[in-house]
């Protein structure tokens, strides 16, 4: 896999060099490279406790996204998922420890938790006041003597952070440290594995099937799953944390594993605010990348009980960008729709020929999602497939609303409808279409005439016109055939699409932006939709 990398080796001290360049000055690294890599708070006071935590590195934005007022007061890097050696845990210690003492925050793999203990030790020998916790807050896998610590890292920082903040001493922040690691939980599910730098990526996830319980390091989990929608995705999680959950609120964590789409996430959420126990969860953090496991397809949720100290610890504001704060989750509040933009609706009215016919051209649009999708991406998003067939399973779910037997109605109706449930301009210029073609009808134009009228007008209006490699060259010749039959339409318009595949300059649409060699030896998308509809109504009709 490509990636933006300029070398193996020199990976995790650019990236550093990188984060600390655009922190403003916030942040301060140790000289101490390749071997020591010891970020800290610029504005450091030994007066109070110092929180250092870290690990291997490819967690971003964990840990030293988390470095700075309110939580960590430094972080000590591994190189990619390899744990920290003692010397550098050791010169992250020396480095911001004064008279108040240290804690030490670390996950539980076996690595982190052998150099992050010796370097304690090796600091109390130098007169360091040093404690340790370790987070072990992950239930994949329930067999195992000493679970791994993931995600749920983030609120034993926050709170301590809260704590040491304040001032409070050494023993109350480990105290209320430990409190939080005994009650928080979490679990993850991925649709695919990390890609380590340097190395292939291993594909052990097949297609269809989400991993459940896998760890921040690529580790294997606890099973695979058959993966559906992520409404299931979310139960399943859910299923697994509900026997760990206290009674009463909770306060959970959403966290994105590394390339998750925000739209995936936001998605999660609403799952996550919809289930069926959504009433044991009362505050949320994220969605947000927060823990990662490089570019792993996956999220994982955490859970902490909503205890007024907890909840008030993580209100504590911090100036840190990666930390997205904690919200109450709310019902989803809506207003009614300005005076003016409600449609009138038209009175309902039943012609089975007109509703067959419509009903089948729907059909075949669903049906085509896929392969136009794939013929947009050659020149365009990637999206006219799935933008028609959205367009057409509304239109079929609302015919019982139509006025089927009026044209003069329908037409409108019919642009009305698409204008509210097909994306991108394809949706207005339908819209414009129908609408024209109706106030034609109702002018007493025939049929075909009226279709090539409100064809005029989407040409008068968006600028297109024969031969600028959109729709409208199959949809023009098909119109001027369409008095010889419907037919000759669909020839015509199959003509007209075929054509498109010529045309290496659009003047419309997407595909204006797109080099030549793009374009030729592909139909214009929308050009092949119309093809393919007049094909429809040939087989439908005739």
């Amino acid at each position: 896999m490509v990636q933006f990398v300029n070398s193996k080796d020199s990976l995790v001290t650019e990236a550093i060099d990188g984060i600390l360049a655009a922190s403003g000055g916030a942040l301060t690294r140790l000289d101490g490279y390749p071997h020591i890599k010891v970020v800290y708070r610029s504005d450091l006071d030994k007066s109070k406790v110092a929180l250092i935590s870290g690990g291997g590195s490819g967690h971003e934005p964990a840990h030293i996204g988390f470095v700075g007022q309110g939580m960590l007061t430094a972080a000590v890097c591994g190189d990619v998922f390899a744990s920290p050696s003692v010397e550098a845990v050791l010169a992250g210690i020396l480095a911001v420890t004064g008279e108040a003492g240290c804690l030490l925050i670390v996950k539980n793999y076996t690595g982190d938790r052998l150099n992050f203990g010796l370097a304690a030790e090796r600091a109390r020998a130098l007169g360091r006041n040093v404690e340790m916790v370790v987070v072990d807050d992950d239930i994949a896998l329930p067999d195992l003597p000493q679970a791994r610590g993931v995600a749920g890292t983030l609120f034993v920082h926050k709170i301590a952070g809260a704590a040491a903040e304040a001032g409070e001493p050494l023993a109350k922040v480990k105290e209320k440290a430990s409190a939080v690691i005994s009650a928080v939980r979490s679990i993850g599910m991925s649709l695919d594995t990390c890609t380590i730098p340097g190395s292939e990526k291993e594909n052990r996830i097949k297609r269809g099937m989400a991993e459940l319980g896998l760890g921040i390091h690529g580790e294997a989990g606890v099973e695979q799953v058959a993966f559906d929608t992520a409404k299931s995705a979310m139960v399943t999680v859910l299923d697994k944390l509900s026997g760990h959950l206290q009674p009463g609120p909770h306060i959970v964590l959403l966290n994105n594993l590394g390339s998750t789409m925000p739209l995936e996430m936001s998605v999660l959420s609403y799952e996550l605010a919809t289930a069926e126990r959504s009433e044991d969860f009362k505050f949320i953090i994220g969605p947000a990348q927060l823990m990662t496991s490089l570019d792993m397809h996956g999220f994982s949720v955490s859970v902490l009980p909503a205890k007024d100290e907890w909840v008030t610890a993580m209100q504590e504001p911090v100036a840190l960008a990666a930390w997205p704060q904690m919200r109450a989750i709310a019902r989803v509040k809506s207003a009614a729709l300005p005076d003016g933009l409600s449609p009138i609706r038209p009175i309902p009215s039943e012609n089975a020929d007109t509703r067959s016919t419509i009903e089948a051209i729907c059909d075949l649009l669903i049906e085509s999602e896929r392969s136009l999708n794939e013929l947009d991406a050659k020149s365009g998003d990637g999206d006219t497939g799935s933008t028609l067939a959205s367009a057409a399973r509304a239109l079929k779910g609302a015919m019982d609303q139509m006025p089927l037997a009026d044209l003069t109605q329908l037409f409108p109706a019919l642009g009305n409808e698409l204008s509210q449930t097909m994306g991108g301009s394809s949706g207005v210029i339908l819209a414009i279409y129908f609408g024209a073609a109706g106030d034609a009808c109702a002018s007493g134009l025939t049929i075909s005439e009226a279709l090539s009228a409100g064809l005029a007008r989407v040409s008068q209006v968006g600028g297109a016109v024969k031969g600028d490699r959109t729709m409208i060259d199959a949809l023009d010749p098909a119109l001027a055939a369409l008095s010889e039959g419907i037919k000759s339409a669909a020839l015509a318009a199959r003509e007209g699409a075929d054509l498109t595949a010529k045309i290496g300059t659009a003047k419309a649409g997407r595909a204006a932006y797109v080099p030549e060699e793009n374009l030729i030896g592909y139909n214009d998308p929308g050009a092949e939709a119309i093809a393919r509809v007049f094909e429809g109504l040939a087989r439908e009709i005739g």
